[in-house]
């Protein structure tokens, strides 16, 4: 009977599950916690590609506030389907940008197309990443724990949250769910 007690009064914590993945429920970036503050499924054509996670030091429904914001923060990127591969992630990044920025790049053209570059290996199912940023360092593309590169730049960085935060997301529930509104 008493271990039964025990049992229930201890503290219980479920890590999130979306279609199949365990999101976690914190990360370390650069000696800091980030906490889930969101995390949804990015779909197309009724098929689900990945799960999309976004971390932050502490929870903000703030999309605008967000995308601006000179502070750690990660996007997670869960690969949940066989479809996507390097090409189509490229193409899907670019488009992305393009929305996110009202079509000009010209100003951060250089370092989308380093971004890219890091999506251009296999990408397959079940692959990780990060797209991690550290005011002053930049956004760290991240495979599997692996940094594939570094990209400088607070307006890189603005643009490339705002693929899944702006006005004009790549997809409205996603990022609702990352905003921890749904």
């Amino acid at each position: 009977m008493s271990l039964f007690v025990c049992l229930a009064l201890a503290p219980f914590t479920q890590a999130k599950m979306i279609n199949d993945i365990e999101i976690a429920d914190s990360i370390q970036v650069a000696d800091q916690s980030l906490a889930l503050n969101g995390a949804g499924v990015r779909s197309k054509f009724f098929l689900n590609l990945y799960v999309g996670a976004l971390y932050l030091s502490q929870k903000n429904a703030d999309a605008e506030a967000l995308i601006s914001a000179d502070e750690a923060m990660t996007i997670r990127l869960y690969i949940t389907s066989s479809l996507i591969d390097g090409e189509k992630m490229s193409e899907a990044t670019l488009d992305g940008f393009v929305k996110s920025t009202g079509g000009n790049l010209a100003p951060i053209q250089k370092e989308v197309e380093l971004l890219i570059s890091a999506f251009r290996d296999a990408v397959e199912d079940n692959d990780v990443f990060d797209l991690q940023y550290v005011p002053g360092e930049g956004v760290s593309v991240i495979r599997n724990g692996e940094v594939k590169v570094v990209v400088p730049g607070l307006g890189f960085k603005k643009a490339l949250f705002g693929i899944w935060l702006s006005e004009d997301p790549v997809q409205d529930d996603l990022k609702e769910d990352m905003l921890g509104e749904a």
